[in-house]
């Protein structure tokens, strides 16, 4: 009897689970949200109190838009064009979390203050790139071509860049703590005032780069790689 009441009391008497969905771009999910009386959370997700998925898809269709629940396999949504990307910054649209942007060429764009934040840039080319004041927080920039590219006070805190090439590339101010470093070229960089804690910088090319005023408190690396950096 007590387990019987216990079922019915999941199943029926306490509030029901909301839906979490994920749409591929912010300007969707606000136009969804609005469209099904869901709460748009400002970037690329919608709450649902109760999800119809004949009425979701009615209106992603309309929106000409995909989507995906909250947690579900397919994580990263439909692969964003460059072009496509390029349009929607245009219209002042900043939030692109969780994008897939693999081997994406993005050479000498202004993206400042974009949120990237757990995008797939793996092998992505931005070099020259204007990523200043971007969050790119979890990214995965593993193999990216990042050299020159401004990423002056961008939150790169636990990022992938391991292989990266970031020479010469200006990272004053930027939040690298716990990120992926590992075999990172950082010739010629600007680290000045960069917050490094707790990041792993084994096997980075130092040369030439400057680490004036950076914090390295807790980060790994092997004292000879620091030899030819400026301090």
């Amino acid at each position: 009897m007590k387990n019987i009441i216990s079922i019915v009391w999941n199943n029926w008497l306490k509030p029901h689970k909301e839906s979490v969905l994920l749409f591929d771009s912010t300007a969707a999910a606000s136009e969804i949200a609005l469209m099904l009386n869901g709460e748009w959370d400002g970037c690329n997700g919608v709450i649902m109190a109760k999800c119809d998925e004949v009425a979701v898809n009615t209106a992603a269709k309309l929106t000409i838009a995909t989507w995906c629940y909250q947690g579900a396999s397919k994580a990263v949504l439909d692969r964003l064009t460059t072009d496509e990307i390029l349009r929607r910054y245009a219209i002042k649209e900043r939030n692109f979390v969780n994008a897939n942007l693999r081997c994406a060429v993005l050479t000498s764009v202004k993206l400042s203050e974009i949120n990237l934040s757990y995008a797939n840039l793996s092998w992505a080319d931005l070099s020259q790139a204007n990523l200043s004041y971007a969050d790119l927080t979890a990214a995965d920039l593993s193999q990216a071509n990042l050299s020159g590219t401004d990423l002056t006070k961008t939150n790169l805190m636990r990022a992938n860049l391991s292989g990266a090439d970031l020479q010469q590339a200006s990272l004053q101010g930027a939040n690298l703590s716990s990120a992926n470093l590992t075999e990172v070229n950082l010739t010629g960089a600007d680290l000045t005032l960069a917050n490094l804690a707790l990041a792993d910088l084994r096997g980075a090319n130092f040369y030439e780069c400057n680490l004036s005023g950076a914090n390295l408190i807790g980060a790994k690396f092997i004292e000879s790689d620091l030899a030819f950096a400026r301090q």
